[in-house]
């Protein structure tokens, strides 16, 4: 039986932080509040977990799975090869609606879908995720919905479509943007932005003039 937590009040955040780490200890599937959508979150270095959020959405490999990070000073554990400009993107947009493509380290032992010796990373602006993400450390999220099904901007809606695939459920109220996340490619020399999302060309642009738009 999946547990919900009401995390605008305060007793019941601290309690679902808790119980939400400790179940991403057990490889459970937990959801969490972000800036952008409601995502479902596993720990990121279980293939294990991960292939049972994937399972959960109905997604394959082919449509790796993003990680979300509490702090930027994470990025030199998990990332190999990243800009100048990769890193004046996470100056101006971190905490933030933007995703970056880096290239992992080839030493991490994780197993994402097929990534290609990539990896999707983001801090989100949400203290809840923040909170969620400082005590365990980087976890694979992604949107808390069934693959083709609108993504969920309340607890609500994820509970509906997740069930009791996942077990602790953190309700942090309807997300401030029903925009996702902008994703932009740093792996090469210059920065391609592969989605627009909640951040727009240009206005990265203003950090990174030679942005380019993939097709």
């Amino acid at each position: 039986m999946a547990r919900r937590y009401d995390c605008t009040d305060a007793t019941e955040r601290k309690t679902g932080l808790r119980e939400a780490a400790a179940a991403v200890r057990r490889r459970e599937l937990v959801v969490l509040p972000t800036d952008t959508v409601y995502g479902i979150g596993a720990d990121a270095f279980s293939s294990e977990a991960v292939g049972d959020l994937l399972e959960a959405k109905g997604r394959g490999r082919n449509m790796p799975t993003p990680v979300l990070i509490g702090s930027p000073d994470t990025l030199h554990g998990l990332v190999t090869d990243f800009s100048e400009t990769a890193w004046e993107l996470v100056d101006a947009f971190w905490p933030g609606a933007l995703t970056l493509v880096a290239r992992h380290q080839p030493s991490l032992t994780w197993d994402l879908g097929e990534t290609r010796g990539t990896v999707a990373v983001r801090m989100p602006l949400h203290p809840v995720a923040l909170e969620l993400l400082n005590e365990f450390g980087p976890m694979a999220v992604s949107s808390a919905n069934l693959t083709g099904a609108p993504a969920p901007q309340d607890c609500d809606a994820a509970q509906d479509m997740l069930g009791d695939s996942v077990s602790v459920y953190l309700d942090g109220g309807p997300t401030p943007d029903p925009e996702p996340s902008s994703i932009v490619d740093v792996t090469g020399k210059v920065p391609v932005l592969l989605r627009a999302g909640a951040l727009s060309a240009e206005e990265l642009r203003k950090v990174v003039p030679d942005l380019e738009v993939g097709s």
